[in-house]
């Protein structure tokens, strides 16, 4: 089954992490500006209270949409929590699930059989819910290509920097994260999906300047936006993965002089002395249908 023809991939720049049992995050949650909500039930819940964090989605979700955010919740990693939570969280208002320390493309179908059972009990499109999954493990990590692919829920595949690096004792710095991060974008992509993410670890928010060139070099390596876990970041993530004024001006550029080119039968073309050929075009392309999207959500 396939449900690619249905939907378009989102184009979250910034999605924050809420924990859904902390009522005055929750209630200021659709102020901060971010595209995606993430009502998390794993790392920010303690082992006692995940039973009773699950039951908050319900209320919690809603009131976390007003701003027009989409909403996804993050459930726990061993499959007795994951069930449970699937079984309670899955509904129209949750676009998608973030799936943590995902192992081999057998455990994402696991996941989704669950969760079309769960679909199709509350009278729902089968397909609805994303998934998003992760992986945070040295063992998963040479599973990339094949979890990124491994089912048509999957909208994005992204590298947990902490869990990672503690997996293989390093520390999740920059220089470190490089290779990792730009092996699971390129599995992203090669499954055509969104590479979402930073090169780095999005633990350290307080350094926004250093947060701010982390996005800019991330975007660079080909992410389109990122997780975080403070308020703070959100505005520095939509205007690092946003494409600014010139670039949409330069991809217009790049798209019209395509299109002169071709009726004259010519297959290159130069602008301000480079050499344009089509893969240019194709990233020129995509940037003006993102910046069209953004554009026709802010009207909405």
């Amino acid at each position: 089954m396939s449900f690619e023809e249905r939907r378009e991939l989102p184009i979250w720049r910034s999605m924050m992490f809420v924990p859904v049992n902390v009522a005055k995050y929750v209630e200021k949650a659709h102020m901060r500006g971010a595209d995606a909500v993430v009502l998390d039930l794993e790392d920010s819940i303690a082992p006692d209270d995940k039973e009773a964090a699950r039951r908050l989605v319900e209320t919690a979700a809603p009131i976390c949409a007003q701003g027009g955010a989409d909403i996804l919740v993050r459930i726990n990693r061993p499959i007795e929590l994951a069930v449970r939570d699937i079984e309670t969280v899955v509904s129209p208002i949750v676009k998608g699930l973030k799936l943590p320390k995902i192992e081999s493309a057998s455990h994402i179908r696991l996941l989704a059989e669950l969760v079309e059972t769960v679909e199709r009990r509350r009278g729902m499109s089968v397909g609805h819910t994303m998934f998003l999954p992760a992986i945070e493990t040295a063992q998963a990590f040479f599973r990339a290509e094949e979890i990124a692919a491994a089912h048509p829920r999957n909208v994005s595949l992204t590298l947990g920097a902490e869990d990672f690096t503690a997996s293989i004792g390093a520390a999740p710095d920059p220089d470190v994260m490089a290779y990792p991060k730009q092996h699971a974008l390129i599995a992203a992509r090669a499954a055509g999906l969104r590479a979402f993410g930073v090169i780095g670890s999005a633990a350290n928010f307080r350094d926004q300047d250093a947060f701010r060139e982390m996005i800019r070099k991330s975007r660079r390596f080909g992410f389109q936006g990122s997780t975080c876990i403070h308020p703070a970041i959100v505005p520095l993530l939509n205007e690092g993965f946003s494409p600014r004024a010139e670039e949409i001006a330069y991809a217009e550029r790049v798209v019209r002089s395509y299109h002169e080119a071709v009726a004259e039968k010519r297959g290159s073309f130069s602008i301000d002395g480079k050499m344009i050929d089509i893969p240019i075009v194709h990233r020129a392309e995509e940037l003006l249908a993102i910046a069209r999207r953004f554009a026709a959500h802010a009207q909405a």
